[in-house]
């Protein structure tokens, strides 16, 4: 059966512009159009039902387009973000896009076939307008409408809560700087560090993941003979690190301790449990379907950004450091 990607191929035009001439959500130029519809006769392409009911504002159906299933975090965004839609009335479709920029281009184009209402969209990589309206959450964008967690007062607390235990030289476990999120923790902890004194010894950028890189994994190993904390961009990180310095023999937080950040299920369960940064994510998700919805009835409207506050979460794997 050809896909909206087919007769876009065969056309010679984006499927962003395919959606456009067949849902007449945007001018485009007659010759253009022709092609189009020159296409979907010669692939017999069957236009569904939803498109007519988008068109009449009747669709009821949300995207949801998240970067890694692997990551706890995530998870439980979809989970929060089913729940507000469902009270609103609407069914929600899961698009895994695996942190790979195809892979969300390919979901995209079948969120567009489905003519979704909207979509809630925590982007792999640049953003680019689909040919729906969209709220990105975490990794927000100038001109979109987006809600995120405050990462860079993230950052100071982390900063802060290893000044107030009496730590003065860190190591740093810092998020793909790629991403603006883990740009904005990063940055909110050095200029906290840098305002108290707190000594960054070493620092070593890595995945959102549990495959810590050679080098990251060798400065935990040494660890005792250079900081007494160290920082992890995500609990996912701090896991992961956890698990490497209980290899080497170094107890947490007795030698070094260790925070995180998120505040996933998981970071509970560690031995010992994870002091780390909560993100609000029911709070998050709410805000997210709502913008989503007023951007629906108010398609013209200025790009709004909400960014919700963040809170330090204190537990095992942090301690006062010992004169």
């Amino acid at each position: 059966m050809p896909t909206l990607r087919d007769v876009a191929k065969l056309a010679g035009v984006s499927h962003t512009t395919v959606s456009h001439v067949l849902n007449g959500t945007k001018r485009v130029r007659p010759e253009v159009a022709d092609r189009v519809w020159a296409a979907v006769e010669t692939l017999e392409y069957r236009l569904n039902r939803p498109a007519q009911a988008l068109r009449r504002g009747q669709s009821r159906i949300l995207g949801l387009v998240l970067p890694d299933l692997t990551n706890p975090f995530f998870p439980g965004l979809a989970q929060a973000i089913g729940l507000a839609a469902r009270k609103a009335g609407y069914a929600l479709t899961l698009v895994d896009s695996l942190e790979d920029k195809t892979v969300e281009e390919e979901g995209l184009s079948r969120l567009a076939e489905e003519q979704v209402a909207g979509a809630i969209w925590v982007p792999v990589g640049d953003y680019v307008p689909p040919p729906f309206p969209v709220v990105l959450v975490d990794r927000t964008a100038e001109g979109a409408d987006g809600v995120e967690a405050d990462h860079f007062l993230g950052g100071q607390l982390q900063a802060r809560h290893a000044l107030a235990l009496g730590h003065r030289r860190v190591g740093l476990l810092s998020g793909p700087q790629s991403l603006r999120s883990a740009h904005l923790r990063r940055e909110g902890f050095l200029a906290e560090a840098k305002a108290g004194g707190l000594e960054v010894v070493w620092e070593e950028e890595v995945p959102f993941s549990l495959e810590l890189s050679p080098r990251a994994r060798a400065r935990l190993r040494a660890v005792r003979e250079e900081v007494t904390l160290v920082v992890a961009a995500n609990d996912v990180i701090a896991l992961a690190a956890l698990e490497v310095l209980r290899e080497a023999g170094v107890q947490v937080p007795e030698e070094v301790s260790l925070i995180g950040y998120d505040d996933i299920p998981w970071a509970t369960l560690a031995h010992p449990p994870l002091t780390t940064i909560r993100q609000p994510v029911k709070e998050m998700a709410e805000a997210a379907v709502a913008l989503l919805l007023r951007r629906l009835q108010e398609p013209e409207g200025e790009a709004v950004q909400i960014v919700v506050p963040v809170t330090l979460v204190p537990r095992g794997s942090t301690r006062e450091v010992r004169r």
